[in-house]
């Protein structure tokens, strides 16, 4: 016993030395320059390509319980105790299985057979329709294969339809957005309300809010959490906000059903102010968050609106966690402190 626990408490600092000198540069950083905040992102994002870092926080036990707060489990039962709690407390939720370093067929095929349990899951709980499904392509063979990728999404989307709810496509990196929209309109042929997500960051979306701006669109609208270029994106936090102000009012003047996915407190009040302005009643578009994020908000706004809560699980959070901690310090702060304690 007394061994067992001495190599866990050992994994534990191992792991937590290994984020130190990300946690300090991004202690640093946090609420200072606009340099500063940049290189937050940046350093917190290299962890995310480090194995070795990850190999560590894997591996602690600790990480299992500071996961949690984020991911609702590895397995689909997991996925379902969070929608049935979620949806008993009046939110809609969007599911994702994680995972997006698909190389092979099998992988793919995986991911689909795994949604296609999902669905058929959330049907017979009767949790459809205030449940939906969020998918990556590159999870189903995008980055080696479009065709079986398109297959695939196919076969979620047909499932999801006799489940009585819906797929969201789910936006990765600049380099797949061409072929994730394409894929998009060719699917919403014969699954019209197939949603798409468009990320603020970057400096085409607000041409692509307008081509999708249309009557029975459904656009998830995020700020994006992937390290790009300047050429591609905007850099800064306030070109970001600008960029999402921007978006927003083109999606709420026009005659989709516009998705908020934001926590900003600003620009969540101003969601609030554009769907009074454009006269939009509060069935005509919703506001999306994070799984464990601002539960309280997410209760407030699910008084008068749709709140949607994006739920992941499945084992391969580490990539999603580490975007998370980029996006938003005190993320970090309550991760790194948790990994530290012992208690």
């Amino acid at each position: 016993m007394g061994v067992r626990v001495e190599v866990h408490l050992s994994k534990v600092t191992r792991a937590a030395r290994a984020l130190r000198p990300y946690v300090r540069t991004c202690s640093a950083a946090a609420g200072r320059s606009r340099y500063a905040r940049d290189m937050f992102r940046s350093v917190i994002l290299a962890a995310a390509r480090s194995s070795r870092v990850a190999r560590l926080v894997e591996t602690a036990p600790i990480s299992r319980d500071v996961v949690r707060r984020f991911v609702a489990g590895p397995t689909s039962g997991d996925a379902l105790r969070a929608t049935r709690e979620l949806v008993g407390r009046g939110l809609a939720v969007t599911l994702d299985y994680l995972g997006e370093d698909t190389l092979t067929t099998d992988q793919a095929e995986h991911t689909k057979a795994e949604y296609l349990a999902l669905l058929a899951n959330l049907s017979a709980a009767g949790l459809t329709p205030a449940a939906e499904v969020s998918v990556k392509l590159s999870a189903l063979g995008q980055r080696f294969d479009e065709k079986l990728a398109e297959a695939n999404a196919r076969e979620i989307c047909a499932a999801a339809a006799a489940a009585s709810t819906t797929v969201t496509l789910d936006m990765e990196d600049h380099t797949t957005t061409d072929s994730t929209l394409e894929m998009l309109s060719r699917l919403r042929c014969d699954f019209p309300t197939t949603g798409a997500v468009l990320q603020a960051y970057l400096r085409r979306t607000e041409a692509d809010c307008r081509e999708l701006a249309k009557e029975g669109q459904r656009v998830r609208l995020c700020k994006g959490a992937y390290k790009e270029p300047e050429s591609v994106a905007f850099q800064s936090k306030i070109d970001v906000d600008k960029s999402y102000v921007r978006c927003m009012n083109i999606l709420m003047s026009g005659h989709g059903y516009p998705m908020l996915a934001t926590h900003d407190p600003r620009l969540v009040a101003i969601g609030e102010d554009r769907a009074k302005w454009f006269d939009r009643e509060s069935d005509q578009f919703e506001f999306q968050m994070l799984y464990g994020i601002r539960p309280d908000e997410q209760a407030r706004l699910a008084e008068s609106y749709t709140m949607r809560v994006y739920v992941p699980y499945g084992d391969a959070w580490y990539g999603y966690l580490m975007r998370r901690l980029a996006e938003r310090p005190a993320n970090l702060a309550f991760f790194a402190r948790s990994m530290s304690s012992k208690k």
